[in-house]
């Protein structure tokens, strides 16, 4: 089942709709790659953290969202690469290579410099493409070995990074959206079941698991021995990595649909009560909230840090952009579409695509439009930025994942 997106409805009916897509049935089907296509050469990351590469969701444990790489003044389209289903997913790049995952139900790992399929990956075995395959709306974690991501069935698969063929895969009981992290060989994911997961990326063996009040939406961001849970049961809650045990919980009142950003104590959220906000983590108190004064809606998208600013996307058609200190507005940008593409930050320039079909560069400290691409179609995947390129997807049936850089 697709997540319904009608911007006509607001408020507790836009709930209704998220809430749906967790009563789709698990099946017992299990997942193969095709044979590898092409005779392109994958270079191994030198690390996972390498500042070239965009490994995960929002490029990091942290999830600021920050891009560490180039890119040139002004971007060329430099191929595209179709899905037909679309993408909503963010993709990852390691060196030469680009990870992608569609509402097809294949995970692809492409060429960076042309585009050219390396391997090909469905979810299911049945080769037979009139055989529905669940899709993927988590977005990969690469790492120097594998590409780790869950489906819309509740399988969380765990692919050769080389070969695109299966590792393991992990049974959950719901959908998982959530886009997994990883640390000191531990794989961390939350799911529609209600359960944060922690498993050994070695052979997908469950370490541990917490149980919350709520559909698990978010990535867990990860700091020191901590990862935090902000869902669907209105309560922030940090959780022990080694033991799996709830360190402590705080009431936020409200659903939340996005991920956590985290910068020294400090989370940065973007709520479903139309609020962005600052708490400190380990003092369990609100710093400060953001809210527009003329308009009410919920926040999807993941917000990006820096020292001197949070960025986020709303579903009022805006980019908010405010103090990271002080949560005082700095300037709004709007399209004209729901912004559900979470925001990425890359020196002054900010990128972001919008429902509206465009992808749009901003600059961080007015707002101003730099440059824009129509790519006719609705944009709701996060750009990636790595290897002086960046790579988004769009959404709608026959969409396409499209890469920009410099000829």
């Amino acid at each position: 089942m697709r997540l319904l997106t009608n911007s006509k409805y607001t408020g507790f009916i836009l709930w209704i709709q998220v809430a749906l897509v967790a009563c789709a049935c698990i099946t017992n089907q299990t997942s193969a790659a095709e044979k590898p296509a092409g005779e392109v050469n994958i270079a191994s990351p030198k690390t996972e953290d390498n500042k070239q590469n965009w490994p995960s969701f929002r490029n990091g444990n942290l999830q600021q969202g920050v891009a560490e790489t180039t890119l040139p003044a002004e971007l060329e389209l430099l191929w595209q690469h179709s899905s037909s289903d679309g993408i909503a997913s963010t993709a990852a790049i390691i060196g030469d290579q680009v990870y992608m995952a569609g509402l097809n139900g294949y995970v692809e790992c492409l060429d960076l410099k042309t585009g050219k399929p390396v391997w090909k990956y469905r979810s299911i075995e049945n080769p037979d493409p009139k055989e529905f395959a669940p899709g993927f709306k988590a977005s990969p974690l690469v790492t120097e070995k594998g590409v780790y991501l869950g489906d819309e069935d509740g399988i969380f698969h765990a692919i050769d990074r080389f070969t695109g063929k299966k590792l393991w895969n992990f049974k959950t009981d719901a959908e998982i959206i959530s886009s997994a992290n990883v640390i000191n060989g531990k794989i961390l994911f939350g799911g529609y079941d209600n359960f944060l997961y922690c498993l050994n990326a070695a052979d997908g063996s469950l370490a541990w698991k917490f149980e919350t009040d709520g559909y698990v939406n978010c990535s867990p961001a990860i700091v020191d021995n901590f990862t935090f849970v902000t869902g669907c049961d209105e309560q922030l809650r940090v959780i022990d990595i080694n033991t799996g045990k709830q360190h402590s919980q705080m009431p936020l009142a409200t659903y939340l649909i996005a991920s956590p950003a985290l910068m020294g104590e400090s989370l940065y959220v973007g709520t479903y009560a139309s609020e962005i906000i600052s708490v400190n983590w380990k003092q369990l108190k609100v710093e400060w909230r953001y809210k527009d004064p003329m308009k009410e809606f919920p926040y999807h998208a993941s917000a990006a840090v820096t020292d001197a600013y949070v960025v986020a996307g709303g579903r009022d058609k805006q980019v908010h952009c405010v103090e990271r200190k002080t949560g005082k507005p700095v300037w709004k940008f709007g399209t004209r579409g729901r912004v559900d593409s979470s925001p990425v930050i890359l020196g002054n320039r900010v990128f972001v695509g919008s429902s509206d079909g465009n992808l749009y560069e901003l600059d961080l400290k007015n707002g101003k439009t730099l440059w824009k691409q129509n790519l006719g179609k609705d944009i709701t995947a996060s750009p990636a930025i790595g290897s002086g390129h960046l790579i988004i997807g769009t959404e709608s049936r026959n969409g396409a994942l499209y890469c920009f850089g410099k000829k």
